[in-house]
């Protein structure tokens, strides 16, 4: 990637670092998020088949990212996805993501739209603001036993179990993070035991991902997150960003800082990315978040007090 990515070598240039030199993951220049809003972020030209961009809920600026072939991120997402939960095609699954699905530029929705679409289930599909229906399906889903998944905005899944609260036994509850400034600021933990006491349900599941990236982390409840193969954690100091560890040094307890990710699956933009969410890094490679760095721009999908 230095080799054919003008924006990434001009920065590892800037830093005067030669990456024949690197011999250790950690030493790694990893490029600040930011620029994605700045510069069209390529590894090799090409004309893109989709640029997804954030939602900058209080930015006017978004972070693009230029996907040069759909079927890599199409891979990995469904990759990840069967590592973690199994065939999308053995599930209902269900989307409620209203502000996501009223832009056609979201990661988000395209990765959502093509799970539902290898479900052979007639009822998988997105619920826009259609609460009732949604009911009715988790209802009759709950009836006949069906493994259903309903993935969703947090704020819209809060404003469903509000109105609908239920017990649900063969349902998965996934929040997506973000609360777009629809409702009063909820710590994650906060949001979980809501969805938990409303829906009746055990564990709250989660996904981490962003427009930078075309891979993402899940989590299974109480919101430690695991990695498919090709992505990994990664956590720099706040104080000094170049002093970046790795979860084999986090032997005594768990590594706390701003957090870096290299995605394998970012092949044709840039693969090391150093984020602005604050987050601890197990010895396993696994992780939370925390929180977002101070002054960084507040995303959409972030606008919850973590």
């Amino acid at each position: 990637q230095y080799q054919n990515n003008k924006v990434y070598r001009q920065y590892c240039q800037s830093l005067k670092i030669n990456p024949s030199q690197i011999t250790l993951a950690q030493k790694i220049p990893f490029l600040p998020i930011s620029l994605f809003k700045k510069y069209e972020i390529k590894t090799t030209e090409f004309t893109a088949e989709a640029v997804f961009e954030s939602s900058g809920t209080t930015q006017p600026v978004n972070s693009r990212h230029f996907v040069k072939q759909l079927s890599i991120y199409t891979e990995s997402f469904s990759k990840a996805f069967e590592q973690f939960y199994g065939k999308a095609k053995n599930k209902c699954i269900l989307g409620l993501l209203p502000s996501y699905l009223e832009r056609t530029n979201a990661s988000l929705v395209v990765m959502v739209a093509e799970l539902i679409k290898k479900t052979k289930n007639p009822l998988s599909g997105f619920y826009l603001h259609n609460h009732e229906k949604l009911y009715r399906t988790l209802l009759h889903n709950e009836l006949l036993k069906i493994p259903t998944l309903l993935i969703g905005v947090t704020y819209a899944l809060l404003d469903f179990a509000e109105k609908y609260p239920m017990q649900l036994r063969n349902t998965i509850i996934m929040e997506t993070g973000g609360m777009k400034g629809r409702r009063a600021e909820m710590t994650r933990e906060e949001v979980h035991n809501y969805l938990q006491k409303q829906l009746g349900i055990r564990l709250v599941h989660s996904e981490y991902g962003m427009t930078e990236l075309l891979s993402q982390a899940y989590s299974k409840g109480d919101g430690i997150f695991h990695c498919p193969g090709w992505m990994k954690v990664l956590i720099r100091d706040e104080d000094d960003p170049f002093h970046v560890r790795d979860a084999a040094t986090a032997v005594k307890k768990p590594l706390t800082g701003l957090i870096n990710i290299i995605d394998l699956a970012n092949i044709y933009s840039c693969c090391f990315i150093a984020t602005d969410d604050i987050g601890r890094l197990h010895i396993n490679g696994s992780f939370e978040v925390l929180g977002r760095m101070d002054n960084s721009d507040i995303r959409g999908c972030s606008l919850m007090a973590l």
